[in-house]
C-alpha cells in the first residue's frame, strides 16, 4: 500500500467510525433512525402488552393446556422471540408480547382463539353438510358440529394444520397475480386431507374452513392435494389473505380461548438496571482497548478501533434487523465482543511471532493475517453453526439468543479479518514501521502440561461429580435439588392496587424487598400496568401462610386496600416442550460441530476431544448452579449457551496450533508428539489468557455495577470462562494424545 493510499484510508476510517458512533448513539432524523435507543427490547427491558385469555372448558386436562400454551407461544414469536406464554390458574393462559405498546391492535391482529374444523361438503350418503343462504350469501351448517364430527365429515382440525402464511400467488411466467393463502399440515393432517381432496376433486366439491361458529371460507377443491401443500385463492386483498391466514394459525390451538383482560406493562428491570447495564458494557469496552494497547502497542490501537467500529455496527444492525435485545441478548453480545477481541489476538501474536522468527515487520504483518486466518475462521464457524442450529430448533429466548450471536459473530470476523488488515496495513504505508511499535514475542520453554494431565483429569472428574452429589444432598434436605426460578417451576402471581402510581425503581426499591424478605424469593419478577396503580409481582409459589402474610405486608408498610390483592398460581414461562427444544438444539449443535471439526481436521479425535471439553465446561457450570444454589432460570439457558460458543474457540486455536505443527515437524514417538503438544499449548498460551481476562472483564464490569437479577447471570458466566480457559489449555491437547497414542488411526 502507497503512502498516499494509506492517509487516504486513515482519513476515511476516521470519518467512518464519527459516522458510525453519531448513527448508533444519536441517530438520523426526527425518530433518531438507527440509534441504540431504538432497538427492539424484550419485557425485560423495556416492557410490552401482556393478554389474559380464559378457556371455554372449566377445568382443561394438563395435557390440552400444555399443548395450546407451546403452540401460542409459537404463535406469537411473529411479534418477538423473547414472548413468553404461561399459565395462571387453572383455565387461564397468560400472553406477554415485549416491545408493543397497543393491545387492541394484537387482539385484532392475532385474533380470537377459537376451534377451526376443514368440513367436507357432503357427507358419506351424499347429503350437504352446509349450504349457501341465498339472502346473506352466508354459507351455513346444516348439522352441529358433534353431528358433523359422528358421520366422519370433519376432515381436518385446527391442530392439523402447522401453519398458514399469507403471499403473493405467481402465474407461469412468474407474474405477481393474486393474494392467497399458502397451508402446510402435519403429517397426519397430510393424510386425511389427501384423502378428502380426493373425493371432493372427484365430486366437483368445495371443503369449508369453519371457525368460531362461522365459515371464514369455503374454497373449491381443484386437486387432489397429497403433499401437505395447499393454496386458498379468491382474496380481495393482503388484508384479507393474512386476516384468514391469522384466523387458521391461532385456530389449531386444543382449546377454544376467550379474551379476559389485556393491558400494557412496564419493563421488568427497572431503568437503573439498563443504566447500569449501559455503564459496565462501556467501562468494560474501555478497558479491553486500553489493555490491547498496553500488550500490543499499535496493533493494540487498531484492534481499539476495529472494536469501536464492530459495536457500533452491531447495534446499528439489531436496528435495522429488528431482533429483539434481552438479558441473553446482551449474553450473546459480550460473547461476540470477546471472539472479536479473540480474532484480534490470534492475529497480533502471530505478527509478534513472525518477527521473533526474523520477519521484516512488512512480512510480520502478511504471515501474521493469513497464518491466524484457519484458526479465527473454524472457530467461527464452529460457532456459527451452534447459532444456527439453535435458531432452527430452539423457541423462546433460546432465538434471540442464536440471533444476537449469529450477527456478531458474522461483524467480528468482519472486523477483525477487514478492518483490522486495512488499519494496521495503512499505519504501516504511512511510516509507522520499527518492530518496537509492534512488538516481539519471547520464545517460551515449553510448559509440560501434559505430563501434569492425571492430576487436571481428577480435578475436572471431581468437580463434575459434585453436582450430581450436591443435587441429591439438597433434595434429601429441601426438597428441591437445584433452586429453580418461576420461569422453570411456576409460582404465584400476585396483584396490587397501589394508593398511587409507583416507578419501577420505586417498586425495585421499595416493593421488592419486602417481598423478598417474606417469600425468601431472591428472583422477585415485578411489573406495572402502564398508567394505573397496578402491579404484577411474580415470586416462587407461594403457600397460604405466605400469602397472607404478604398481604399483611403490603397493608401495613403502603396502605394497600387488601381486598385489592389477588393472587393466582401460574405455571413455568419455560414449557417442558421449550425445554426439550432447547435439549435437542444443543445436542444437534454439539454434533454438527463435531462433524465440522472432523471435517477440517481430518481426524476425529480432535473433533471428540473439542466435545468432550465443551461437555466437561458445562457439566462443571451446572455444578455451580447446584453448589451455589444460583437460581435456575431463563439466564440458565443464556449461560449455558455462551459456555457452549465461547470455549470451542479456545480449542480451536490449540488444535489448529498442533495440525500446524505436525505439518512442519516429524514425530517418531509418543515421546516426541508430547513434547509438540506441550509446545502448541505454550504457544498459544498468552493468547488463551488474555482473551479469557478480556471477556472476563466485560462480565465483570456487569457483576460489578448490575443489579441483583444481572449479577446473578454474571456470576456463573465468570466461573464458565475460567473453567473453558482452563478445559482448553489443560484438557483438551492431553484428550487428543491420549486419544492419538491409545487409539492408533486405522488404515
Amino acid at each position: 500500500m502507497k503512502k498516499s493510499r494509506g492517509v487516504l484510508v486513515l482519513v476515511l476510517t476516521v470519518i467512518v467510525t464519527a459516522l458510525l458512533i453519531f448513527t448508533s448513539a444519536v441517530g438520523w432524523g426526527p425518530t433518531g433512525t438507527g440509534a441504540a435507543k431504538n432497538i427492539n427490547t424484550g419485557l425485560d427491558l423495556a416492557g410490552g402488552v401482556s393478554i389474559t385469555y380464559e378457556a371455554s372448558e372449566e377445568n382443561p386436562s394438563a395435557d390440552d393446556m400444555s399443548d395450546t400454551i407451546y403452540k401460542l407461544q409459537q404463535r406469537v414469536e411473529q411479534y418477538s422471540t423473547e414472548s413468553q406464554v404461561y399459565q395462571e390458574g387453572n383455565n387461564r393462559i397468560v400472553v406477554e408480547i415485549p416491545g408493543v405498546t397497543d393491545a387492541n391492535a394484537i387482539l385484532e391482529e392475532l385474533g380470537k382463539p377459537g376451534s377451526l374444523y376443514f368440513i367436507a361438503q357432503t357427507d358419506a350418503d351424499g347429503n350437504q353438510n352446509y349450504t349457501q343462504n341465498s339472502q346473506t350469501g352466508e354459507f351455513e351448517l346444516n348439522k352441529t358440529i358433534e353431528e358433523l364430527q359422528e358421520d366422519g365429515s370433519i376432515v381436518l382440525t385446527g391442530t392439523d394444520v402447522s401453519d398458514a402464511r399469507a403471499v403473493v400467488g405467481q402465474d407461469d411466467l412468474g407474474n405477481n397475480t393474486q393474494n392467497v393463502v399458502n397451508l402446510s399440515l402435519t403429517e397426519e393432517g397430510t393424510t386425511k386431507f389427501a384423502d378428502a381432496t380426493a373425493k371432493a376433486y372427484e365430486n366437483n366439491e368445495s371443503i369449508g374452513i369453519y371457525y368460531d361458529g362461522h365459515f371464514v371460507s369455503v374454497p373449491s377443491v381443484n386437486a387432489e392435494i397429497t403433499d401437505g401443500q395447499a393454496m386458498i385463492e379468491g382474496m380481495a386483498d393482503a388484508q384479507e389473505a393474512e386476516e384468514l391466514a391469522s384466523t387458521i394459525r391461532i385456530g389449531g390451538l386444543n382449546l377454544e380461548l376467550s379474551e379476559l383482560r389485556s393491558s400494557v406493562v412496564a419493563a421488568q428491570l427497572g431503568q437503573e438496571a439498563i443504566s447500569t447495564s449501559l455503564l459496565a458494557a462501556a467501562i468494560g469496552l474501555a478497558l479491553i482497548i486500553l489493555f490491547m494497547i498496553f500488550v500490543y502497542r499499535i496493533p493494540g490501537f487498531v484492534a481499539g478501533i476495529a472494536l469501536v467500529i464492530y459495536v457500533c455496527l452491531d447495534l446499528i444492525a439489531l436496528n435495522a434487523f429488528d431482533l429483539t435485545l434481552t438479558l441473553q441478548g446482551i449474553a450473546g453480545i459480550i460473547l461476540s465482543i470477546g471472539m472479536a477481541v479473540d480474532a484480534n489476538v490470534i492475529i497480533y501474536a502471530r505478527i509478534q511471532e513472525e518477527i521473533a522468527a526474523g520477519r521484516s515487520v512488512r512480512t510480520a504483518l502478511k504471515n501474521g493475517f493469513s497464518k491466524a486466518f484457519s484458526a479465527i475462521f473454524d472457530g467461527n464457524v464452529t460457532t456459527l453453526i451452534a447459532a444456527f442450529v439453535l435458531n432452527w430448533l430452539g423457541s423462546g429466548t433460546i432465538k434471540g439468543f442464536a440471533q444476537t450471536l449469529a450477527l456478531g459473530i458474522v461483524l467480528s470476523m468482519f472486523t477483525a479479518l477487514v478492518i483490522s488488515r486495512l488499519l494496521i496495513n495503512a499505519i504501516y504505508a504511512v511510516g509507522v514501521r520499527n518492530e518496537k511499535f509492534y512488538g516481539k514475542r519471547k520464545e517460551r520453554k515449553p510448559i509440560p502440561f501434559l505430563q501434569k494431565r492425571k492430576i487436571f483429569f481428577i480435578v475436572s472428574a471431581v468437580l463434575i461429580i459434585s453436582g450430581p452429589v450436591g443435587m441429591v444432598a439438597y433434595n434429601a434436605a429441601t426438597g428441591s435439588p437445584l433452586n429453580y426460578s418461576l420461569e422453570f417451576q411456576g409460582g404465584t402471581s400476585t396483584n396490587v392496587t397501589f394508593n398511587e402510581e409507583l416507578s419501577m425503581d420505586e417498586i425495585d426499591s421499595q416493593v421488592v424487598p419486602v417481598v423478598e424478605e417474606i417469600t425468601g424469593d431472591a428472583n422477585v419478577q415485578a411489573t406495572k400496568v402502564v398508567d394505573s396503580n397496578q402491579v404484577i409481582i411474580k415470586t416462587v409459589t407461594l403457600d397460604v401462610d405466605q400469602r397472607e402474610a404478604l398481604e399483611q405486608a403490603l397493608v401495613d408498610d403502603f396502605g394497600v386496600d387488601a381486598s385489592t390483592i389477588t393472587s393466582e398460581s401460574i405455571s413455568s414461562t419455560v414449557s417442558s416442550e421449550m425445554r426439550q427444544d432447547a435439549v435437542l438444539a444443543v445436542a444437534v449443535a454439539a454434533v454438527m460441530m463435531l462433524f465440522y471439526i472432523w471435517f477440517r481436521f481430518k481426524d476425529i479425535r480432535f473433533a471428540s476431544s473439542a466435545v468432550l471439553a465443551l461437555l466437561h465446561d458445562v457439566l462443571i457450570v451446572f455444578a455451580f448452579y447446584v453448589l451455589a444454589r444460583v437460581s435456575v432460570g431463563n439466564t440458565f439457558i443464556a449461560c449455558m449457551l455462551t459456555i457452549l460458543g465461547y470455549s470451542i474457540n479456545a480449542t480451536i486455536v490449540i488444535f489448529d496450533r498442533i495440525r500446524e505443527n505436525l505439518k512442519t515437524n516429524k514425530v517418531k514417538n509418543d515421546k516426541e508428539l508430547e513434547t509438540l503438544v506441550n509446545a502448541s499449548i505454550t504457544q498459544t498460551l498468552t493468547r488463551s489468557i488474555y482473551t479469557s481476562l478480556t471477556t472476563f472483564i466485560s462480565i465483570f464490569m456487569l457483576f460489578l455495577l448490575g443489579v441483583s437479577s444481572i449479577r446473578e447471570f454474571a456470576l456463573p458466566l465468570m466461573v464458565g470462562i475460567v473453567c473453558g480457559g482452563y478445559s482448553s489449555v489443560c484438557l483438551t491437547g492431553a484428550m487428543w494424545y491420549v486419544m492419538k497414542t491409545k487409539i492408533k488411526k486405522a488404515k
